[in-house]
């Protein structure tokens, strides 16, 4: 539990003994490889935080997946739409590797919030950087081209080429995979 515990930190400082209370919610599991967390279309109260393994979001459009998100060590996963709003997520999560994910209630994540400021701050600040990453996620497909975004996706996710196939990669990127081949070797 030392990658959550790390990563949960980085985002807000909590104390020992609140990690405690966090940690005292959660149960491990060690999932294997293509398993699904949860599927687009249904309301779910979990959180998932990644110890090992990867994952990625997708949703299904005109029959073909479109791969918009991947978590790895010390990423956390749920459904927002299911948490603010109680209504069906759009998103399915796939496990790409054999992972080991730690797995809490919602509802007693919230619960916390209520009655501990740490985690209560924890949760605005984690609520604040996932909106930077989408709005920064927003701004690269509205501004940069299909190779400025590999090449971000290059520096800021380099395990990333290595660990996901290539088609998810240039589902995530918005382009075909013989589009994506092109853009590798021109980078190279």
């Amino acid at each position: 539990m030392q990658t959550i515990a790390r990563a949960i930190r980085q985002l807000y400082p909590i104390s020992d003994s609140t990690f405690r209370q966090l940690a005292a919610l959660m149960e491990k599991l060690e999932l294997p490889k293509g398993h699904i967390l949860f599927r687009e279309g249904e309301i779910t109260n979990k959180v998932f935080f990644i110890e090992q393994g990867i994952a990625r979001a997708f949703c299904y459009r005109n029959d073909q997946e479109v791969t918009f998100w991947f978590g790895a060590e010390g990423d956390l996963i749920f459904s927002y739409y299911s948490y603010i709003a109680n209504k069906p997520g759009y998103e399915t999560i796939e496990l790409l590797e054999k992972s080991e994910v730690y797995v809490m209630d919602l509802n007693r994540l919230q619960e916390l919030y209520l009655t501990n400021i740490e985690l209560a701050n924890w949760g605005r600040k984690l609520a604040e950087y996932e909106l930077i990453k989408t709005e920064e996620r927003f701004m690269a497909f509205q501004f940069q081209s299909a190779t400025e975004r590999y090449k971000s996706l290059l520096e800021h996710n380099p395990q990333l080429v290595q660990r996901v196939q290539l088609s998810q990669i240039a589902s995530y990127l918005g382009v075909t995979q013989v589009t994506l081949s092109r853009i590798r070797a021109e980078v190279r």
